[in-house]
């Protein structure tokens, strides 16, 4: 017999439902979502489990961001509920939200929630639990704050380019070095204006591109006579505009650079993780999968166990496309589910197109996939190929094996 215990999170309460096999409510109570509160739980659970008496222990939680991460892992982790066999699920909000429909005419409480929850989990078919072990944790955290980082750089970067096109609108056509190098960056820190950069002699100018870049131009002279044609070739500014920009820039460089410093200590955090688990070996063995890819497709699936097979990750990640079937009739254009972990699924998505284009498989099978539709031709090649790149990883996870080129994964169709 099973105890199921839905609780609906908040920030401050957890609101709790326990719900025997048959669907008849057991208990309600509210607790604080703190420890006491959460101690004082898991006691009315194991008070609650032994009188049934429970030879198992159902508890769900929707994964609500960061209030429900808590609570979740007490209850998983805790002695008492481990020897009751207790298995904790955090649901996808989205999934919870379509079974309350069935239930139309109930009003919308913390209560009446906490009950949807214990009556979806009496239902079944929940495979993903929230048994994840402390280094994928640790590396979740540090992977998701590089994503964070990343994006936050990209979108730095973008503003530097704008403000750069107010000092020197002909820069990005004229110079075909990058931007974001050591030696221009750090000459236009310097607020040079167009003038002066424009009249200093060739040879200066490389000779400070190459003490900047260190040495890392293979042509500075080349380089400087380019920016100097930027520079005579943009409009020019007034004092004041100038002044202005030059300080933006400035501002701008100073945290391109504080990004990209923080970016390095979190990769040398994440290798450190990486390096004691096992599955990062076997993912690094596919080519095109560096550091970045291996460890954000480990931090979000952790344990390749808390998955029934392939078709789980491939739906947790929300690669998974839904059918259309009635009678003799099955659509050939479907739409892909909108739920899922939209990290891991980023993570997939780009490490599929790193993979195509170093292993023939992969690429052979994106360039199949690519001709058969005349529209969103590559964004679709590109998911159908992650796609296809989570048979493979789950292969090499599950069975603990480095990566064979020609090996074909016969877990499921291609």
């Amino acid at each position: 017999m099973k105890l199921f215990v839905g609780i609906d999170v908040s920030s401050e309460e957890l609101e709790a439902c326990f719900m025997d096999p048959e669907g008849d409510t057991l208990e309600t109570l509210k607790v604080e979502n703190n420890l006491h509160g959460a101690s004082h739980l898991r006691d009315r659970i194991v008070a609650a489990a032994d009188k049934l008496p429970a030879s198992e222990i159902h508890i769900g939680l929707e994964a609500t961001s960061v209030y429900s991460w808590h609570p979740a892992m007490y209850l998983h982790e805790d002695a008492s509920l481990q020897e009751r066999k207790t298995k904790v699920f955090t649901i996808n909000p989205k999934l919870i939200n379509k079974f309350r429909e069935a239930y139309a005419d109930m009003d919308k409480t913390d209560r009446i929630d906490a009950w949807i929850i214990a009556e979806r989990l009496r239902f079944g078919r929940l495979t993903t639990t929230i048994v994840m072990q402390e280094q994928y944790i640790a590396l979740q955290r540090l992977t998701r704050m590089r994503y964070h980082l990343v994006h936050n750089l990209t979108r730095e970067k973008q503003y530097f380019l704008q403000n750069l096109f107010y000092k020197c609108n002909a820069f990005r056509s004229e110079v075909d070095s990058s931007v974001f190098g050591h030696a221009i960056m750090e000459m236009l820190s310097e607020k040079f204006s167009l003038d002066e950069i424009a009249d200093m002699e060739v040879a200066d100018l490389a000779d400070y591109l190459k003490e900047k870049g260190k040495n890392r131009f293979p042509d500075p002279e080349h380089v400087a006579r380019c920016i100097q044609k930027a520079a005579r070739a943009s409009y020019r500014l007034s004092k004041v505009v100038e002044d202005s920009i030059d300080l933006v820039l400035g501002t701008s460089i100073q945290a391109i650079r504080s990004i990209q410093s923080q970016l390095k200590e979190l990769d040398k955090a994440i290798e450190r993780i990486l390096a004691g688990i096992p599955g990062a070996q076997c993912l690094r063995s596919i080519p095109g999968i560096d550091r970045v890819y291996a460890a954000g497709i480990l931090a979000e699936i952790g344990d390749i166990e808390r998955f029934s097979d392939q078709a789980a990750v491939a739906k947790y990640a929300g690669l998974t496309w839904r059918k259309h079937q009635s009678g003799g009739f099955e659509a050939e254009d479907t739409k892909r589910i909108r739920s899922g972990n939209r990290f891991l699924r980023y993570y997939l998505v780009e490490a599929a197109n790193s993979v195509k284009n170093r292993e023939p498989e992969f690429g052979e099978y994106y360039r199949k996939k690519y001709v058969e539709v005349p529209k969103h031709q590559h964004k679709r090649a590109l998911v159908l190929t992650a796609r296809k790149l989570v048979r493979l990883v789950d292969v090499l996870l599950r069975n603990g094996q480095l990566y064979t080129p020609g090996r074909k994964v016969t877990t499921a169709k291609d």
